[in-house]
């Protein structure tokens, strides 16, 4: 079983090498990172927004969003949750499963 919990929760702590791994064109504006969203054919920055406390994210132009850095893992991935949990805990160094 998967630790989602713990897995995001970790990922918080390094929140801001994560975005600028993923997304590497952003930058931190107040709370929040901004970034070009590579999903589409964005050119201005500004509709693509990270929370830098909560992790929460959206794109304004869409309606994309989600909750948490492993759903913007998956959304930026095309992965399910599941794997895109993985992916997250692989990345930080720790074990996706439930200890």
């Amino acid at each position: 079983m998967i630790d989602f919990s713990r897995i995001n929760e970790a990922a918080l702590r390094q929140i801001r090498p994560i975005l600028e791994r993923w997304l590497p064109d952003g930058r931190a504006e107040g709370n929040e990172y901004v970034a070009l969203n590579p999903r589409r054919a964005d050119r201005h920055r500004g509709s693509f927004r990270i929370n830098l406390v909560s992790g929460k994210w959206a794109d304004f132009a869409t309606g994309d969003r989600g909750g948490d850095l492993i759903s913007l893992a998956a959304y930026l991935g095309r992965l399910d949750q599941a794997a895109a949990a993985r992916s997250v805990a692989d990345m930080l160094g720790i074990p996706a499963d439930a200890r």
